[in-house]
């Protein structure tokens, strides 16, 4: 009989090298999947967005897509009219990222139910 081989296992770092900890937390925030996917659809402004973004505070709001462009996912620019007209869009990488995003979209809503029922069923066991 063979010797069981030791598993190996990843090792996490809380350090700003760690690419779950500096890429995948900030796309991971409660307000960017919705923004980028927003975005999909094409540029669009402010308040547009905000519109479509049931929930979402002008603040955060703004904080959210200025750390989106600040990461390369999403672009701002400005037109100079009167009123000055400001657009956000998505840049390649972004367009690159809604791609697998999607998919977990997808899976989250294929599996919705059961995610609410497992919920329900650890709240009763822990009461």
């Amino acid at each position: 009989m063979a010797p069981e081989q030791e598993v190996v296992r990843r090792v996490f770092e809380n350090t700003e090298e760690c690419p779950i900890r500096n890429v995948v937390a900030q796309i991971g925030d409660k307000w960017s999947v919705l923004i980028l996917f927003a975005l999909v659809d094409g540029a669009d402004r402010f308040n547009a967005l905000k519109s479509r973004i049931i929930g979402i505070s002008q603040r955060m709001l703004t904080r959210t897509l200025r750390d989106l462009e600040r990461e390369g996912y999403v672009t701002r620019t400005v037109y100079p009219e009167v009123p000055v007209r400001v657009e956000y869009a998505l840049t390649p990488m972004g367009r690159d990222l809604a791609k697998p995003l999607y998919q977990l979209v997808s899976w989250a809503g294929e599996h919705h139910e059961q995610i609410k029922q497992a919920r329900q069923d650890y709240d009763k066991r822990s009461d």
